[in-house]
């Protein structure tokens, strides 16, 4: 049985029309599936469907833990989107409800050069010159999430030093408990940084440089 209605992938297959370059899938489950891994791989392998410019490959995180590991990916349902080269975005959890959307659009983002970032703000990603790690704290039912998601991917896309995560925390109970989740969005910038709410580029770009050395030549 479809979990994506009709309508929806129609929806969707048209967005896909946009897709200019392939875009990977990478996808980590396991053989004994985790609670939401199952529902998370069929709603990937429904999604890649939709275009033939989307491609999926799917690993065991445990037999295959070297891939995981040169991917960054810590956890699953865990997933890596990609172009011909890693765009640093990752999804943790089933992208569900409101966060299908970010799922889509990460793709497009990819795929296309349809979504940018304002000029200051790719101006200001370019002196970022040490790893950045952003992590977005979600839930399905949270209506200004995906806004959030899809700043710190496009952030991740502007510079290969940042690594942008969607995390779906009721799927990670010990991560709630780690960053004192009280509300979602809830932005996490190199374990230090919390942003609350789906903020502004400028201020997401300032908790990134606040966390990140510069470099000396930085383009104003």
């Amino acid at each position: 049985m479809s979990l994506l209605p009709e309508k929806i992938t129609a929806e969707v297959r048209n967005e896909f029309v946009k897709l200019q370059r392939r875009v990977k899938i990478i996808f980590f489950t396991q053989e004994v599936e985790c609670g939401f891994c199952r529902d998370t791989r069929q709603l990937v392998e429904e999604v890649a469907n939709l275009s033939p410019l989307i491609d999926l490959e799917i690993y065991d995180f445990k037999t295959d833990f070297e891939k995981a590991a040169a991917l960054g990916v810590d956890k699953i349902p865990g997933m890596a989107v990609v172009g011909e080269q890693d765009s640093g975005i990752r999804f943790y959890g089933i992208p569900s409800g409101y966060e299908f959307t970010s799922f889509i659009t990460a793709i497009l983002a990819v795929g296309s050069d349809g979504l940018t970032l304002k000029p200051n703000t790719i101006s200001g990603l370019k002196t970022v010159a040490h790893p950045v790690h952003i992590q977005v704290m979600v839930t399905p039912t949270c209506p200004y999430c995906p806004r959030a998601v899809t700043t710190a991917q496009l952030f991740a896309l502007s510079n290969p030093n940042i690594r942008a995560d969607m995390v779906e925390v009721s799927e990670f109970p010990q991560l709630v408990q780690k960053y004192g989740v009280q509300g979602v969005p809830l932005t996490i910038v190199n374990e230090t940084e919390k942003l609350v709410g789906a903020v502004p580029e400028q201020q997401l770009l300032a908790a990134v440089l606040k966390t990140a050395p510069q470099k000396r030549d930085s383009v104003s």
